[in-house]
């Protein structure tokens, strides 16, 4: 599932590209720019309502289930920065048009699924597509518009994307009610199609693009480290017979990340991820800050509605609306946390949202068969939405700040997959969950909402770790 602070980190990689060619009809360029991009967010944003349908449909729990989340996760979290090179070798226009072509072959696919693993499959391709479709749509805005036409553009795609968000769930609720969950992929066909002509007729072509080689190495280990560890958690938490399984997934997850790191060292500035970056205290911080908080989050954001619909009667449209006041949240505190940034500096709103969320997840203990939303469930959401909403707006203007100009790209692609990595182990770590029924799945709920309180609180403390900012400055580093 995703969420208004998803998107605001994600709007970093916009604001970190340069400005290189205007757009003949900058509205149709833009408005194509944000049907593409749209796709991720609301196929991401609905998946967590279809999931008890899709268990029914199919007869499976558990693990199998947990594959529709991590299939679509995985390739998204360990390709997106791949993608992005891919764009800048070969183009962002086409690496755009290109994952919005996969994304519709997906979900049309997805849609048709006659068996579980072929689901699976379509997930896992339109994964691929979203790889190839942020961190693009995000680059194009950059390098489409300057200045104050770029603060709008950008402004407008965040609104757009929160919008799709909030409401996207609400009409997949609708479709699973009237008994259609297949249709909920097909929300996005029509979108797609739009999407890539209106891309193709009037996103500019890339003027220049980039001859640095692709890390072709990089991407596919990492992506085999991550496979690995999420089939290993996925093992030993939905069943305790699969603990030697588990181990030697473990065994395959340690080759692949000293071969990533080695490869990686080897191509020093022309790696995927540039370990020299990390040599930056803000940057190390903030990449583990957003990976506890964001994958805290995403618990919070697939369990809850999965509860809500498989053991206390919620419809499929009462639980796609119960985050609406998230999105609600991100638009009218951000704006305000610019002004608060300039004058605590950044670290200070980090914690205190980060300890805000954890009081929601605290509140979200008390969940049961007949908690009323307004009492029970409501209170939880907006503290959660606004923590998370104070801490979004100084992540993103740290992580901006964090390393030199020539690299705030790379570090922007760093931290986007850091929400995104958060969320897919988490999602890995929620199958002894999903098999629960009725009480049962009451009573595991509990224990999760206090572990996601405890990492918010461990989110909370990483914040040390980041390096003393400048308050006149608004949170930037002080010159050297």
């Amino acid at each position: 599932m995703t969420s208004s602070v998803q998107i605001s980190c994600d709007a970093a990689l916009a604001h970190a590209t340069d400005f290189s060619v205007a757009p003949a009809s900058p509205t149709l360029a833009l408005t194509a720019v944000m049907a593409a991009s749209s796709l991720a967010y609301v196929d991401a944003a609905i998946i967590a309502i279809g999931l008890p349908a899709i268990g029914r449909a199919f007869g499976i729990q558990g693990n199998e289930l947990q594959w529709v989340l991590n299939a679509y996760l995985l390739p998204v979290t360990a390709l997106s920065l791949l993608g992005g090179g891919w764009g800048d070798r070969f183009g962002r226009r086409r690496g755009l048009i290109v994952g919005a072509v996969l994304f519709a072959v997906a979900t049309l696919g997805a849609s048709l699924a006659p068996t579980i693993g072929f689901l699976i499959g379509m997930r896992l391709l339109e994964g691929v597509g979203a790889a190839l479709l942020i961190p693009n749509s995000l680059a194009i805005l950059g390098q489409m518009f300057s200045g104050e036409a770029e603060a709008r553009a950008v402004g407008l795609w965040s609104v757009t994307a929160a919008v799709a968000s909030a409401f996207g769930p609400i009409l997949a609720g609708l479709l699973i009610d009237s008994g259609h969950w297949r249709s909920i992929f097909l929300v996005n066909l029509p979108v797609a199609v739009f999407a890539i002509a209106l891309a193709a007729a009037h996103v500019p072509h890339d003027r220049k693009v980039s001859a640095r080689r692709l890390d072709l190495a990089g991407g596919v280990l990492v992506t085999a480290a991550l496979g690995a560890l999420i089939w290993s958690l996925t093992a030993v938490t939905f069943s305790r017979a699969n603990h030697g399984e588990a181990a030697l997934a473990w065994v395959a997850v340690v080759l692949a990340l000293v071969a990533f790191v080695r490869v990686e060292w080897r191509l020093g500035s022309s790696a995927m991820v540039p370990l020299s970056l990390f040599s930056s205290r803000t940057l190390t911080g903030l990449t583990l800050f957003t990976l506890l908080l964001y994958g805290a989050f995403n618990t919070f954001l697939t369990l809850t509605p999965f509860v809500l619909l498989k053991a206390a009667g919620y419809s499929g449209a009462a639980a796609g609306a119960i985050f609406v006041p998230l999105q609600i949240s991100f638009i009218v505190v951000s704006p305000l946390m610019g002004r608060i940034v300039s004058r605590t500096g950044a670290k200070f709103p980090l914690a205190f949202g980060a300890l805000m969320s954890a009081a929601g997840f605290l509140l979200a203990i008390r969940l049961a068969a007949q908690t009323d939303y307004w009492r029970g469930i409501f209170p939880a959401v907006l503290l959660l939405s606004i923590g998370m909403s104070i801490a979004a707006t100084p992540l993103t203007t740290l992580v901006l700040t964090s390393v030199d100009a020539a690299h705030t790209a790379t570090a922007s692609g760093i931290n986007s997959t850091a929400t995104r990595l958060g969320g897919l182990i988490t999602t890995a770590l929620l199958g002894s969950v999903l098999v629960r029924q009725g009480d049962q799945l009451f009573a595991a709920f509990s224990p999760v909402m206090m572990a996601g309180a405890a990492v918010c609180v461990l989110a909370a403390f990483s914040v040390l770790i980041i390096e003393p900012t400048s308050r006149r400055n608004g949170g930037k580093h002080p010159p050297p």
